[in-house]
């Protein structure tokens, strides 16, 4: 672990993978700056459980705002001056682009455009950014690798992420801006989102409902439980993204480049079939689904499954929380939030 204390800026300060990260910041002693818009995609009151957490470090502060407020976000830069910028904030979910695309388009594309220019303009020394197993859209050659062209999204909110990384490389390239994309893969955990699967799965079988089960249940995903995520998170953070000297031309390779540019995929590299998955839920509960088979739906991707060699090789990056253990420890922090 580097001992080097930085003052760092995280977007999405409220939000799941957000509220870990910082975290695991503060608690490694670094000065955090946290920004979150608190909108209600979602129940609120869980992003506001979250920052209560957070608010009990002295090395914690807090924005309420949007990224796309150019003008309090330029002065949060010029006040606070972070060192090094984590941007996790994002309108995320597949199925939801479908219905407001353009809210996709302000939070993810204008909102992180704000966050690359205020990045230049300040003299960053480390952007780390969320990007998204999605971006491999259509790809069905396994495991996802970063080497392999991701031009195929099948949603606005796949094709946000992947104009992140495009517009990332273009400000690394530019403006020597040292720069790391995260393609997350189905990340679950305590403090989850309630619009994922475990989630649902999970207050639907406890309220004795039926559960929505796409694709007849033929998913595979590559579930990765949040600890490890934010591992990953803060060794990339710790590092500093450096120009591959063989970047070739003639045969350019998506995932490195002659700027300081990089894309790494984050995931457990063991996908677990979602019946298995729910399974094991059922095993937790002490309860059985009744489950609502229901095709594959628009925008979705039948399976995931990561090729995390890259991490593994220059981080050092080795998840290590089985499913059962990882559904576990989400069961029993739900039924304490929810007091059941």
């Amino acid at each position: 672990m580097n001992n080097n204390k930085n003052k760092i800026l995280v977007t999405g300060s409220a939000g799941f993978i957000g509220s870990f990260v910082c975290l695991k910041l503060l608690k490694n002693g670094n000065e955090v700056v946290g920004i979150d818009n608190l909108n209600n995609y979602y129940d609120p009151k869980i992003k506001e459980a979250r920052l209560k957490k957070l608010g009990n470090f002295s090395n914690y502060k807090h924005y309420e705002i949007d990224l796309v407020d150019k003008k309090n976000l330029d002065q949060i830069f010029k006040n606070d001056k972070p060192e090094k910028v984590i941007n996790l904030a994002a309108q995320a979910g597949v199925r939801y682009s479908m219905e407001n695309p353009l809210a996709y388009i302000n939070s993810n594309i204008v909102g992180f455009a704000n966050i690359l220019e205020n990045c230049h303009q300040n003299n960053i020394n480390q952007l780390v950014y969320a990007s998204t197993s999605s971006v491999y859209g259509a790809n069905t050659k396994m495991p996802f690798s970063e080497h392999d062209s991701t031009n195929h999204p099948l949603s606005v909110y796949a094709a946000s992420k992947k104009s992140n990384e495009l517009m990332a490389h273009a400000y690394s390239y530019l403006y020597k801006l040292p720069t790391i994309g995260l393609r997350f893969f189905t990340v679950y955990g305590p403090w989850g989102r309630p619009d994922m699967a475990l989630f649902k799965f999970t207050k639907n079988i406890l309220e004795e409902k039926p559960i929505d089960v796409f694709n007849y249940g033929n998913h595979t995903r590559d579930f990765t439980y949040i600890d490890d995520i934010v591992e990953g998170v803060i060794k990339t953070l710790e590092a500093s993204s450096t120009n591959n000297l063989k970047w070739d031309s003639n045969s350019p390779d998506p995932a490195t480049s002659k700027a300081p540019w990089r894309i790494y995929n984050i995931g457990n590299s063991k996908p677990v079939k979602l019946m298995d998955y729910i399974n094991a839920l059922e095993t937790i509960l002490g309860k059985k689904a009744k489950v609502n088979y229901l095709p594959l739906q628009k925008g979705d991707v039948p399976d995931t499954y990561a090729n995390t060699d890259n991490l593994n090789k220059e981080f050092n990056y080795r998840p290590n929380t089985s499913v059962i253990d990882g559904v576990s420890n989400f069961v029993k922090w739900y039924k304490d939030y929810y007091q059941i």
